[in-house]
């Protein structure tokens, strides 16, 4: 398919270029620095930034698909779906956050005793952006949440995947920026959570 990835530079992003890259996609890799883009078959470093709309809806159209990963507390989440809208591209996947994910029924882990005080801004602005997806019915958008613990680490392709419940086991409640990318690109090619927020985790 033909994808484009804004955020390509980024932890999650460059995992997910990699692994969209060695299953043969072409890829648009968007980054404000493209010379932070690894250099990998079927890809093209692009200019491009959340915050100049008109430009980034040109560089989006004509793809197939849209994947976003980027740092929530500083875009514009209606600002960000009206440019992927704008673009024509209806499927349209986000790296999410964990704080919206519950504990248990109707407690999430955001507010939770305990959870860091230093993330708090960022997973507030990922429940908002999940809000306002869940409003996009004109987008086949999909919400793919990390587990708690979201760490650079091995490529295994051993994990779960659940809805709106927080994954964890014995370990606590992580998954690798590697193994995050295969959930995210299988849910690329074989769609299972159109309108959906999903999660995944060891």
């Amino acid at each position: 398919m033909k994808i484009a990835l804004i955020g390509a530079s980024g932890n999650a992003g460059a995992r997910i270029l990699k692994e969209l890259s060695d299953r043969g996609h072409t890829v648009t890799a968007i980054a404000r620095n493209t010379d932070r883009i690894a250099p990998l078959p079927g890809v093209t470093p692009t200019a491009g930034d959340v915050n100049a709309p008109e430009a980034l809806a040109d560089t989006l159209r004509g793809h197939d698909v849209v994947v976003s990963s980027v740092h929530f507390s500083v875009t514009d989440a209606a600002q960000l779906i009206a440019t992927v809208r704008a673009s024509g591209v209806l499927r349209y996947l986000v790296v999410g956050g964990a704080g919206s994910l519950e504990v248990a029924p109707g407690q999430r882990l955001i507010d939770q005793p305990g959870f860091p005080e230093e993330y708090k801004t960022e997973a507030s602005a990922g429940a908002a952006f999940l809000d306002r997806l869940r409003e996009a019915h004109d987008l086949e958008w999909t919400f793919l949440s990390p587990s708690a613990m979201f760490v650079p680490g091995e490529r295994t392709g051993q994990f779960r995947l659940g809805t709106d419940t927080l994954l964890s086991n014995e370990q606590g409640s992580s998954i690798s920026f590697e193994d995050y990318a295969i959930a995210l690109v299988d849910e690329i090619e074989q769609p299972r959570h159109v309108r959906q927020r999903f999660t995944v985790g060891y």
